[in-house]
């Protein structure tokens, strides 16, 4: 190895060693999502050093991601504004500095994905590896396989290394979804080294009992099948697509009767399959909340202030368009919203093009679907894995606009 280094010129073994440097650095960022049982977590204290390092040695902003930037921080200008609205601002402060970090992780991750395409496939990796030791974590702590593993679960449902099961779940769809396309679109050698990891991912999803998390894993895998089934100019290949969703359909079911043949199991599922809970229709449950809510986003256009609606209420909104609204005032709802549907029109105005980061937006996107509907009934603003999605999905459209740039040159 060091012959063959002296026989390289000095600045190729430089690139080279930072092309690792990169690799690892990108990686362990989004591998460390997965671990936020305690706060500050691992991710922000190593995410806030990496953008810093990065940023003294040349992190660049295209005008492809600029809009991306100028949205979110025009969110957290509204957070600030809504804090002027407050008696007492307790720890609100940090509450707009933890957004506002995070939004800089969305746009950093696009960043580097415009500037090294590669990554895509490294982060992709991380997060597989990342959901299937979480994952495995609150399997075993679900059933109390190790002492001590209880701490993984919340609430008699599985949490992994999380403080929330409603965030744990969402957290393990995009490396499902990845894995099922892989194995939509691969062979067997492929199916053989994504089922198990696969399996893990779905067994978890279920034990946290969110109902969120089934929906989104649902509403993504039907949408990532389905978007191959078009694409796909192939019969034989369609045909397959079909056959394989109804047996991988037929598994599941028998899945979730054999676990339902677990009495605790069983009561869980039971209760939290109901589409209306207790805390969602009573007199001042969710739903009410709602309705409250958007009446006093009527009388208070600057917002009441981070937090303070749960403090009024007993509860947070538990819906991001109405905490934009209570928390970050009108003008933050008018840019999260045009963020979201900027992100989705032109995430999906690329969707079909063939290009070699084609898969990895496929799923980004189909995820980030998924969870902007699960917004209308949980908060999503402080949602680690939420900002990485975003940053996935700008990085695959600042592509586009480079690579279409070149390509008329």
């Amino acid at each position: 190895m060091d012959a063959v280094a002296g026989q390289l010129p000095r600045a190729a073994v430089n690139d080279k060693a930072i092309a690792i440097i990169v690799s690892c650095a990108v990686s362990l960022g989004v591998f460390l999502a997965g671990f936020v049982i305690r706060e500050p977590a691992p991710y922000e204290l190593y995410m806030a050093g990496l953008i810093a390092v990065w940023a003294l040695f040349g992190l660049r902003i295209s005008k492809g991601i600029t809009p991306l930037l100028v949205l979110l921080i025009a969110f957290n200008i509204g957070g600030m504004i809504s804090m002027t609205q407050m008696a007492d601002l307790k720890d609100t402060p940090l509450y707009i500095a933890v957004s506002l970090f995070l939004a800089f992780t969305a746009v950093f991750f696009a960043a580097v994905i415009e500037s090294r395409p590669d990554l895509y496939a490294l982060m992709f990796r991380a997060w597989v590896a990342s959901a299937v030791i979480t994952g495995l974590a609150g399997i075993l702590g679900y059933f109390h396989a190790l002492p001590g593993f209880e701490m993984f679960t919340k609430y008699e449902r599985a949490a992994g290394v999380f403080q929330d099961p409603n965030v744990f779940g969402p957290f393990l769809a995009l490396p499902g979804i990845w894995l099922l396309y892989r194995i939509l679109t691969g062979g067997p050698s492929e199916w053989l080294r994504c089922v198990p990891p696969l399996l893990v991912i779905i067994i978890a999803i279920f034990l946290s009992f969110s109902r969120g998390a089934w929906g989104l894993f649902g509403v993504s895998a039907i949408l990532v099948t389905g978007t191959l089934f078009l694409r796909s100019q192939s019969g034989m290949f369609r045909l397959r697509l079909a056959m394989m969703t109804v047996a991988a359909f037929a598994l599941l079911v028998v899945a979730i009767l054999v676990a339902l043949q677990i009495p605790s199991v069983a009561e869980l599922f039971t209760t939290r399959a109901q589409l209306v809970q207790e805390y969602d229709g009573a007199r001042l449950g969710r739903f009410a909340r709602y309705v409250i809510g958007f009446q006093l986003a009527t009388e208070h256009p600057l917002g009441i202030g981070p937090l303070v609606f749960g403090q009024l209420y007993g509860e947070d909104t538990h819906n991001i368009w109405l905490k934009a609204l209570m928390d970050y005032g009108w003008l933050g709802f008018a840019s999260w919203l045009t963020m979201i549907v900027w992100t989705i029109a032109a995430g999906f105005r690329i969707l079909f093009r063939e290009r070699p980061w084609q898969p990895f937006l496929l799923c980004a996107w189909v995820t980030l679907i998924g969870h902007v509907a699960l917004g209308s009934v949980i908060d999503t603003d402080h949602w680690r894995h939420f900002y990485i999605l975003i940053g996935m999905v700008w990085g695959a459209i600042a592509l586009e606009r480079r690579y279409g740039a070149s390509t008329t040159v």
